[in-house]
């Protein structure tokens, strides 16, 4: 029943899901920069078309607040961010092959498990055309101009997410796994990204970068390898540019409490400022500054209007802060990172990672000591492990 159940097409985890934005890989990282703060959304899509032939469309990248963040943090960009942002987008696009998959509609998802595990982190699903969503979508191209179709066809993300709540809706079909504890399931991984509280920000740049790819995380340690927090790529993708900045001059302690707000603490703001001035960083200060005053603005004018006018205006259907064009770093939530025991059960696991939107949980021992960590692709690779035992 379970293998049946897995040879579903991919296009009946699609039902529903809203067409892609694009960018052309062509852009300069401002242009791209732009779409992100005014769409509203996590990330837009990066393509690559040559019209000279026909069906040559190919998605190549899916670019977040995180990659643009993480390459104005590298030495080059630190001294001109302006000079930065003027570069093609293609320039901080990650060069790990493998990353971004197209998929037929047809596709099984028995499939599309097997390339999440060989490490495809964003499957591209063809949106199956009808007449609703036809109308609908009509509406939706003359909304938001980066809503493409390719070769005549609309695409979706397919998320590990995806998967992991379609099983989790026929959890029963693999019975007694969903029962089992992850640590009795051997899918708690030692191998974290984590640095301690007191390193500078700036060390975990690269450990940042990685854990957006992967869907993970980096942790926060203290020296007795107490697990203390997270510097999220999720929580990341909800702040602006400026961040790029408090990465650069902050501890990773201090970091954490940057972020962790719905703006950046006003104590922290002025540290920024100053070891700015201390490095010798005008052009990054100038921006900050300006960036922070606009900052000001708007939480002010958030905080002027009855807390109904505020939520109608600024939280999103994904239940996190809307962009403006100025500033971004507004949080429905804290940055509090999810955790779970050892004992806890697969299937616990499972429901407590989608209820909090996220790909992974961390595994502490009741005195907080960090174990490791458990993610999706773990949880899928155990699903599929035991499909070769039916």
């Amino acid at each position: 029943m379970a293998v049946s159940f897995l040879a579903r097409d991919v296009s009946d985890l699609c039902l529903g899901k809203p067409p892609l934005r694009s960018l052309s890989a062509s852009v300069t990282v401002a242009e791209a920069l732009a779409v992100l703060k005014s769409s509203g959304e996590s990330s837009v899509s990066v393509w690559i078309c040559d019209h000279s032939q026909v069906g040559r469309c190919e998605c190549v990248g899916k670019l977040c607040m995180v990659d643009v963040i993480c390459y104005l943090c590298k030495e080059e960009n630190i001294l001109s961010p302006s000079s930065a942002l003027n570069a093609p987008l293609s320039a901080i696009l990650p060069k790990v092959p493998g990353l971004v998959v197209h998929l037929e509609s047809s596709t099984s998802l028995l499939e599309a498990i097997d390339l999440i595990l060989q490490g495809a982190q964003n499957l591209v699903v063809p949106i199956l055309p009808t007449k609703r969503s036809g109308i609908s979508r009509r509406k939706q191209h003359q909304k938001a101009s980066t809503i493409n179709s390719h070769n005549g066809l609309e695409f979706c993300w397919l998320t590990q997410e995806d998967v992991i709540r379609f099983l989790l809706g026929s959890i029963g079909l693999f019975s007694p796994l969903p029962a089992l504890s992850i640590g009795a399931l051997g899918i708690i991984s030692s191998d974290v990204l984590a640095i301690d509280y007191f390193s500078p920000a700036s060390s975990a740049v690269g450990a940042i970068s990685k854990s957006l790819t992967q869907q993970t995380s980096v942790a926060i340690v203290d020296t007795d390898g107490t697990f203390i927090g997270e510097i999220s790529p999720f929580t990341l993708a909800c702040c602006d540019e400026t961040v790029a900045a408090a990465i650069t001059t902050l501890s990773a302690g201090d970091l954490m409490a940057y972020i962790d707000c719905g703006g950046p603490p006003e104590d922290l703001v002025r540290v920024v400022k100053a070891r700015l001035k201390e490095k010798n960083l005008e052009k990054m200060l100038q921006e900050f500054t300006i960036l922070s005053s606009l900052t000001g603005e708007v939480s002010a004018s958030s905080s002027s209007s009855s807390d109904e006018e505020t939520s109608t205006r600024t939280f999103t259907r994904a239940g996190r802060y809307a962009r403006s064009s100025s500033y971004s770093a507004r949080m429905v939530r804290k940055a509090e990172a999810i955790v779970c025991h050892p004992k806890s059960s697969l299937v616990a696991v499972m429901i407590q990672a989608i209820a909090h939107r996220v790909n992974y949980l961390w595994v502490i021992e009741d005195d907080c000591s960090l174990v490791g960590i458990v993610t999706f692709s773990n949880m899928l690779k155990v699903f599929r492990e035991h499909l070769e035992t039916i």
